[in-house]
C-alpha cells in the first residue's frame, strides 16, 4: 500500500475558508467596530453575524473524517496502544497550543480593558477558571469562557473519546469489528441527528454534535476504494430525513461537507484539488488562527473604539485590520507554538517516555 499523503488539498481548502468565516463572524458579532461600521454594509454584517458561525460544522465533519482515517481506516480499530493512551495523545495535541492561546487571550483581554468597557471582554480569570479551561471542562462546569470558540476544543476531545469508545467496543466483536463499528457509529449519529441535536440542553456534550462528526466518519468508510455507492447513498438519505424532520442549517452544511469529502475521495481528487499554495497555507494555520484570533480582535476593537468612536469608515478599516492581524498572529502561533519550539519538544518527550515504558505500543 502506498503511503497516504500528509496533506489533503480539499480538506485544507475547507479548513481555510471555514476558519476565515469564523474570524469574520466574531468580528461582526463581538465588539463595537461592527456596530459603528454597520451602516456601511448592513447586509454583509448581518450575514456574517448570523450565518458564518455555521462554518464550525465543517470542522466537526472534517475531524470525524480524519479520525476514521487514522483510527480505523477500514472500520476496525487499528491502533495498537490502549484507547486511554490514544485519548491522552489527542488531549496533548489539542491542549498544548490551546493552553498557550488561553494565556494570550488573558493578556489580550487585560490590554483591551485598558481602552474600552464592553461585554465581549472576558473578566479577569481566577485559578479554578483557568484550570477548568485546561482540563476542557469549562462548559460542563458552567465556567465563563476566557475566549470565543474555546467550547469547540472541549467538544472535539469529547467526540474523539466517544468515537474511540465505539470503535473499542466494536473491536471486541470477533471477526465483525468493521461491521460493528459502522453499526455503533451509525446508531450514535442517528441518535444525535434525530434527538440530541434538536435539544439545545445537550450542547455541552458530544452527543449533540455527533451527527456531524459521525457523518464525517461514515463518509470516510463509505468512500473506501472498491466500496459500493450504496453506503454513501444511505448516508445522504438519513441526512435528508433528519432535515425533513427538523430542518437545521448546521446539519445541512454538515451533510454537504460529508458528501463532498466522500465524493472527492472516491473521485481521487481529495489530495489534489485545489492546487494552490495559498489555500494549503491557510489550511495549515487554520487551528492557530482559530485559537488566537479573538484576543487580537479584542485589542484592535479597543484601540479603534478609543481613538475613532462612532466613525464608520475608520471602524470598517479596523475590522479589516483585525482580520489581517488575526492571520498574522495565527501564522506566528503556528510556527512558534503549535508546530515548533518547546511545545513540540514537550509532546515528543512525553511520547518518548511512553514508548520507553511500553516498548510494544505505538
Amino acid at each position: 500500500m502506498s503511503p497516504r499523503p500528509s496533506r489533503l488539498a480539499c480538506i485544507d481548502a475547507l479548513k481555510a475558508v471555514s476558519s476565515q468565516l469564523i474570524v469574520l463572524h466574531h468580528l461582526a458579532f463581538y465588539g463595537p467596530m461592527s456596530d459603528a461600521a454597520y451602516s456601511l454594509a448592513p447586509g454583509m454584517l448581518d450575514w456574517l453575524s448570523e450565518y458564518a458561525r455555521i462554518a464550525v460544522q465543517v470542522f466537526l465533519v472534517v475531524s470525524g473524517f480524519l479520525a476514521a482515517r487514522s483510527l480505523a481506516p477500514e472500520g476496525r480499530l487499528v491502533i495498537r496502544q490502549h484507547p486511554l493512551l490514544a485519548v491522552w495523545s489527542r488531549y496533548q495535541k489539542l491542549v498544548t497550543p490551546y493552553a498557550a492561546a488561553i494565556l494570550v487571550s488573558i493578556a489580550g483581554a487585560a490590554i483591551a480593558r485598558t481602552w474600552m468597557v464592553h461585554d465581549s471582554i472576558p473578566a479577569p480569570p481566577h485559578l479554578m477558571q483557568f484550570l477548568a479551561h485546561v482540563l476542557l471542562l469549562h462548559n460542563v462546569l458552567d465556567v465563563d469562557a476566557l475566549s470565543a470558540g474555546v467550547w469547540y476544543v472541549a467538544i472535539d476531545l469529547q467526540l474523539f473519546v466517544l468515537l474511540m469508545a465505539a470503535l473499542w467496543l466494536a473491536r471486541g466483536a470477533s471477526g465483525q469489528g468493521a461491521r460493528a463499528s459502522v453499526v455503533l457509529v451509525s446508531a450514535l449519529a442517528v441518535a444525535s441527528l434525530f434527538w440530541f441535536n434538536r435539544d439545545a440542553e445537550w450542547d455541552i456534550w458530544a452527543v449533540y454534535f455527533f451527527g456531524a462528526y459521525g457523518m464525517g466518519t461514515l463518509a470516510y468508510w463509505a468512500s473506501n476504494p472498491g466500496r459500493s455507492a450504496i453506503p454513501l447513498l444511505l448516508l445522504g438519505a438519513v441526512g435528508l430525513a433528519a432535515l425533513i424532520v427538523d430542518f437545521r442549517l448546521r446539519i445541512a452544511v454538515a451533510l454537504a461537507t460529508a458528501l463532498l469529502l466522500a465524493v472527492a475521495r472516491r473521485g481521487g481528487w481529495l489530495e489534489r484539488w485545489p492546487r494552490a499554495r495559498v489555500v494549503g497555507f491557510f489550511g495549515r494555520i487554520s487551528y492557530s488562527v482559530f485559537l488566537v484570533h479573538f484576543p487580537v480582535c479584542l485589542v484592535v476593537n479597543a484601540v479603534v473604539s478609543h481613538f475613532a468612536p462612532g466613525r464608520p469608515v475608520l471602524n470598517a478599516l479596523g475590522i479589516l485590520l483585525a482580520w489581517l492581524a488575526s492571520n498574522v498572529a495565527g501564522t506566528l502561533f503556528h510556527r512558534y507554538v503549535e508546530s515548533a519550539s518547546p511545545f513540540a519538544a514537550l509532546r515528543a518527550l512525553l511520547a518518548g517516555g511512553r514508548r520507553e515504558s511500553r516498548p510494544h505500543s505505538t
